[in-house]
């Protein structure tokens, strides 16, 4: 392999930002919109500007260089490539960006899988960092913090959404701005994920790492653990609540430790026998084979909510038969689509067939909290950036017990 091959010195540039914002933008935006929404919008706008345009004190105006492992198109491996941060702004915050998990998410994105990816791409977003620096106008976090990235890059502000709290169901043009892809709002900087060394984010999408936690295992709780934790909280699993957990990979073994923890009897189906026993370890209860008819049939009527964590199509309907009347089986994240679902088996007992995705900047720091207090952290194996082709060849193959994590430290040049 040639040096170029294994360093290749292209630069992806960020570009200067230039958010476009000026006096007359913000008052026709009065006028059209109404003086209330107006304000809300020109505070986000503000927020934006603010964040990505000046500079943090005492810093350098020039973007940062780092690197990344970037996906150049969704036929070939990842490689290390030069990309570019934005200065830190005054609400900016720049880390060091020490693990980040590889979610099943990363391997769709870099392979195109949902046919909205664009190129090059540096994946990842389960990101656990330490400040190196923030900037001037930044009141909760100091040089030192050790911090947390999730999916949400930033968000509009001012919509009913954001405003609630809720900014991954943000309703502004096509929602939160991911982590993984896209331009930051305001500015056209492009966006890359967590396969890198350094990030610099606003304050407001910068999450606290809780004192004691394990930061290896705290990584996938940014994804993983966020997505599986929200539904729950939804749809108030707790004492007395009987749980289905289908799938006990990244996901689903977060889900088997969340609800136990949130004090449901946990049933975890898998199709993969070694798991029976560790979904157990996990605090299942109970473990079934679902592809094993029979035993799926002992499991009618029984239960009162199902996390299906399977991401690709998969026949449902011998588990929505496990649910109780006015039960809900709920697919979290992006899976790829139900097909061939018995209507049937949702009218015959009122049944109800939802989808969650992750949650606000508020819950995610709400289940740090709660992992923290409940001591709860992901099972992962460790690897190095350039294990990361690997880690989704093994992802596949059901082999990752149960998340990759990324050490930056074990960066190779």
């Amino acid at each position: 392999m040639s040096s170029k091959d294994k360093h290749d010195e292209t630069i992806l540039t960020a570009g200067k930002p230039s958010t476009g914002v000026t006096r007359r933008s913000l008052v026709g935006a009065a006028l059209a919109t109404g003086a209330g929404l107006a304000l809300s919008s020109i505070s986000a706008t503000a927020k934006t500007f603010e964040s990505s345009t000046h500079t943090a004190k005492g810093a350098s105006s020039s973007p940062i260089k780092t690197i990344g492992y970037a996906a150049m198109d969704a036929k070939t491996p990842l490689r290390q490539m030069n990309i570019e941060r934005r200065a830190p702004g005054l609400k900016d915050i720049e880390a060091e960006i020490l693990y980040c998990g590889v979610c099943h998410s990363d391997l769709h994105l870099v392979r195109n899988e949902w046919g909205w990816s664009t190129f090059p791409m540096v994946a990842g977003h389960e990101i656990i960092g330490r400040v190196v620096k923030v900037g001037a106008h930044v009141s909760k976090f100091k040089v030192g913090d050790y911090v947390g990235y999730g999916c949400i890059a930033d968000s509009c502000g001012h919509c009913s959404s954001c405003q609630k709290g809720e900014e991954h169901h943000c309703e502004d043009g096509a929602g939160y701005t991911s982590q993984w892809q896209g331009n930051y709002r305001g500015t056209g900087e492009k966006i890359y994920g967590g396969f890198s060394k350094i990030i610099v984010l606003g304050e407001d999408y910068t999450l606290k790492i809780p004192d004691g936690m394990d930061l290896k295992s705290a990584a996938p709780i940014l994804c993983a653990g966020i997505t599986t934790y929200s539904p729950l909280r939804h749809w108030k699993i707790g004492i007395g609540h009987k749980v289905g957990v289908v799938g006990i990979g990244g996901l689903g073994h977060m889900g088997v430790k969340f609800a136990k923890a949130l004090g449901a009897e946990v049933t975890a189906f898998t199709t993969t026998p070694w798991k029976l026993d560790d979904a157990k370890r996990l605090g299942a209860t109970d473990a079934v084979l679902w592809s094993d008819k029979v035993a799926l049939a002992k499991k009618a009527n029984s239960l009162d909510f199902i996390l299906d964590t399977i991401p690709e199509d998969h026949d449902i309907n011998g588990l929505l038969a496990t649910l109780r009347a006015y039960g809900t089986l709920c697919g979290p994240g992006n899976i790829l689509n139900y097909s061939n679902v018995s209507n049937t088996q949702l009218v015959i007992k009122r049944r109800s067939l939802a989808g969650s995705q992750i949650g606000g900047i508020a819950e995610h720091q709400e289940v740090l909290d709660f992992c923290a207090k409940h001591k709860i952290g992901a099972d992962v194996q460790v690897i190095a950036p350039n294990e990361i082709e690997t880690a989704f060849d093994r992802m596949m193959k059901r082999e990752i017990k149960y998340r990759s994590v990324v050490d930056m430290s074990l960066w190779k040049a």
